[in-house]
C-alpha cells in the first residue's frame, strides 16, 4: 500500500508555469533569470496559500540548474534539479522564523553565508513567516542583508508585510501575490480531478473554490476530505453538506417571503433550518451575501463581481432586475446589523427571528425616495396635518358714521378665544389672515402690511399705525389706573396670604411677616428680616404681579422686595470668656480666691 500524500504536497507546481494565478510573479522571476539580473535579496507577501514558497523553491532550483530551458524554466534532469527536487540540495536553506526568531538562529544562518557552495552558481536562503523574527534579530540581520557574498540569495516570505521594519523593505525587491480567482481554482482542481480519476461537478467546484476564498491549498485541503467523504464522487449536495453551507435556493424561498411579507413562512423556513443545525450568524451572513449578490446583478457594469455557482447564475440575473435597488440596500443594512450584535445577543434564535421580522415588513415601514442621484431614506408617518388658526375679527375705528357717543365701543378689536368651532383649517388660495384673497388686496401691496378691510371699505396701512391708532384712542376706556392706597394693597396681600394658606405652600408665613410701604402711586415695596423670606417672596413673584394688578386695577403697578434687619431680631450670641477674664470673674464674685493665689504665691497660665 503506497503511502498517501496530500494533494497540496502531491501537486505543488514544480516550473515557473504550473504556477497557478500568479503570471505576474513568474513572468518576472523568469525575465530576470534569462538577462542574469537577479537581486540579491527577494521579499515575497501575500495571502495563505497562494504560492510564495513553493515559487520561492522554484526559483532556487531554477538559477541552479545546469540547462535551463529557453524560457527560463529548469530543466528538472540534471544532477542539480534532481538534488532539489529530492531534498539533498547543499545550496538551498529554509528557515521557520515562527520557531526559529531568535538572536542565535540569525548569527548560525550569517556563519554558513560564509561558506561558498561546493556545486552550483548560488546558495539560496529561504526565512518562511519572516515578520516572526524579533526586533533583535532583524537588526543582527541587516547588514548581511544588505551587503551579501556574490553567490547568496536571500528570499523573504510573510504573510504581514506591515510587521517588517521599513530598513528590510529597503533592502529587498518586493513581490505581492494576490489571491487566486475563482476561476483560476475550479480549473486547476479540474485538472486534479481528471488525473486522479475523480467524478467532480463543475457546481460543487465552484462551492469549494468559493469557500477557499482564494487560496489553493484550503481547496485542495477541502477537496481532498470531500473525496474520502463521497468515496470518490462530487456533487453539488454533497458538497454542500460536508462543508455546512445552505444552498442558494433557501435564500430565494426566504427573499420570496420577504416579498410578500409572509412571516409565518419566513419563520417556518428558519425553524427547517435551525433544526438542521446551521448557527444564526451563518444564516446572517450567508443571506447577507445573498442580497450583495442580487444588487451586483442590477448593473451589466459590475456582473463581472457576481462569483456564485453558474447553475443560479441566470436566476439571479432575473430576480435582481426584478427587486428595487433600494429594498435590497435597507435590507442589507438590517442583516449587517443583525450579524454585528449576533455575539452580544442572549437569545440568539430571537435575535435572528427579530431580523426576518423587520425584512417582511420592510416594505411598510421603510419609504426610499431617489433624490436626484443620492437615495434618502424616509419613514412613513401619518398624514401632515395643517396648522389651526384662529380667526381674528378686523379692528374697527371711529367713524362719523357708526359713533354713537358710546366710549367704551368707540373703537374695538375684537380677538374670539379659540374653540372647536372657531379653529379653521387653511383652504388652499387663502391666506393665514384667514381673510379671503378678494379680500386682501392686490400683488403691488407692501410685505408686512395688513390687508385688512374697515366698516367703511377703506384698508388699513401698517399694522404699527393701528397699534398707534388703538393707544391714541385712550385705551377705549377699559384700563384705569388706581392709585395705590395702603389698606387696599395690605388686604389684597392678605387675601393673597390665605389662597398660599389655602394650598399649603410654604412661602405664606415669609408673606404674613412682611412689611408693606408705599413709594408712589404705582409702586410700593416688601420689607422682609432676612435674605431667605425675600427669596420666597421673589419666588412667586410672577403670580403676585398678575393677582395684584387685577385686584388693584393698576396695569403699571411695580414693587420691590427688601431686606431690613431688626436688632431685635437678631440672635444673641455669647462669647466665651478668656483665662484671664474667667478669672477676673471669680474674684469679683469670691474675693478669697485672690487672696488664696497670693499666699501660695501662684501663677495664671493664659
Amino acid at each position: 500500500m503506497d503511502k498517501f500524500i496530500v494533494s497540496a504536497r502531491k501537486y505543488r507546481p514544480q516550473t515557473f508555469d504550473t504556477v497557478v494565478g500568479q503570471s505576474h510573479i513568474t513572468t518576472t522571476l523568469k525575465n530576470a533569470i534569462k538577462h542574469q539580473q537577479l537581486a540579491h535579496a527577494f521579499l515575497f507577501c501575500g495571502p495563505r496559500g497562494v504560492g510564495k514558497t513553493t515559487c520561492a523553491r522554484i526559483l532556487a532550483k531554477t538559477i541552479n540548474c545546469e540547462n535551463p530551458t529557453k524560457d527560463g524554466e529548469a530543466c528538472d534532469k540534471c544532477q542539480s534539479c534532481k538534488s532539489f527536487s529530492e531534498g539533498a540540495s547543499m545550496n538551498y536553506f529554509e528557515l521557520d522564523a515562527a520557531s526559529n526568531n531568535s538572536v542565535d538562529n540569525i548569527r548560525d544562518l550569517v556563519d554558513q553565508v560564509r561558506f561558498v557552495p561546493q556545486t552550483g552558481k548560488y546558495k539560496v536562503y529561504v526565512i518562511d513567516e519572516v515578520h516572526m523574527l524579533s526586533s533583535s534579530a532583524f537588526n543582527a540581520f541587516l547588514k548581511t542583508l544588505e551587503e551579501p557574498p556574490s553567490y547568496a540569495i536571500f528570499i523573504l516570505a510573510t504573510t504581514e508585510k506591515h510587521k517588517i521594519l521599513p530598513t528590510i523593505l529597503s533592502r529587498c525587491q518586493i513581490f505581492d501575490f494576490k489571491r487566486i480567482t475563482t476561476n483560476d481554482t475550479v480549473e486547476h482542481l479540474q485538472e486534479i480531478c481528471e488525473k486522479e480519476e475523480i467524478k467532480a461537478d463543475k457546481a460543487a467546484l465552484q462551492v469549494i473554490a468559493q469557500k477557499s476564498e482564494g487560496c489553493m491549498r484550503d481547496a485542495l485541503s477541502i477537496l481532498d476530505k470531500i473525496v474520502s467523504f463521497t468515496n470518490g464522487e462530487l456533487n453539488y449536495g454533497n458538497t454542500l453538506e460536508h462543508l455546512n453551507i445552505l444552498d442558494a435556493e433557501v435564500y430565494f424561498k426566504l427573499l420570496d417571503c420577504m416579498e410578500q411579507q409572509d412571516l409565518s413562512a419566513a419563520l417556518l423556513l428558519y425553524d427547517e433550518i435551525n433544526r438542521k443545525g446551521f448557527e444564526g450568524d451563518l444564516v446572517l451572513n450567508g443571506f447577507a451575501e445573498f442580497i450583495r449578490n442580487l444588487l451586483v446583478c442590477k448593473d451589466e457594469k459590475a456582473a463581472g463581481l457576481l462569483e456564485v455557482v453558474e447553475s443560479f447564475k441566470d436566476k439571479y440575473i432575473t430576480t435582481g432586475k426584478k427587486i428595487s435597488a433600494a429594498l435590497l440596500i435597507s435590507a442589507l443594512n438590517i442583516l449587517n446589523d443583525a450579524e454585528l450584535n449576533y455575539k452580544a445577543a442572549r437569545n440568539k434564535r430571537l435575535h435572528v427571528e427579530l431580523a426576518l421580522i423587520k425584512l417582511c415588513y420592510l416594505q411598510q415601514a421603510i419609504e426610499l425616495t431617489a433624490d436626484g442621484n443620492a437615495v434618502s431614506k424616509k419613514k412613513r408617518v401619518d398624514a401632515v396635518k395643517p396648522v389651526a388658526f384662529r380667526s381674528i375679527n378686523p379692528f374697527i375705528p371711529v367713524t362719523a358714521e357708526n359713533n354713537t357717543g358710546d366710549t367704551e365701543n368707540s373703537a374695538k378689536l375684537v380677538i374670539e378665544t379659540p374653540s372647536l368651532s372657531s379653529v379653521q383649517e387653511p383652504v388652499p388660495g387663502y391666506r393665514q389672515t384667514g381673510t379671503p384673497p378678494d379680500q386682501q388686496g392686490g400683488s403691488n401691496e407692501q410685505p408686512g402690511t395688513s390687508n385688512q378691510l374697515t366698516a367703511t371699505g377703506k384698508k388699513l396701512t401698517a399694522l404699527n399705525k393701528i397699534r398707534q391708532q388703538y393707544q391714541n384712542n385712550g385705551n377705549n376706556g377699559n384700563t384705569v389706573n388706581h392709585p395705590l392706597q395702603l389698606e387696599e394693597l395690605q388686604k389684597a396681600w392678605a387675601d393673597y396670604v390665605v389662597k398660599l394658606k389655602d394650598a399649603k405652600n410654604p412661602a405664606a408665613q415669609p408673606f404674613e411677616l412682611a412689611v408693606l410701604r408705599i413709594r408712589d402711586e404705582n409702586s410700593f415695596e416688601a420689607i422682609t428680616a432676612n435674605s431667605i423670606e425675600k427669596q420666597f417672596i421673589e419666588q412667586d413673584r410672577n403670580k403676585l404681579f398678575v393677582y395684584l394688578r387685577e385686584r388693584l386695577q393698576n396695569r403699571l403697578l411695580q414693587f420691590s422686595v427688601t431686606v431690613e434687619e431688626k436688632a431685635e431680631n437678631r440672635p444673641v450670641i455669647e462669647i466665651p470668656l478668656s483665662s484671664s477674664e474667667q478669672y477676673n470673674k471669680m474674684v469679683e464674685l469670691y474675693p478669697l480666691v485672690k487672696e488664696l493665689k497670693d499666699k501660695l504665691n501662684l501663677t495664671l497660665d493664659y
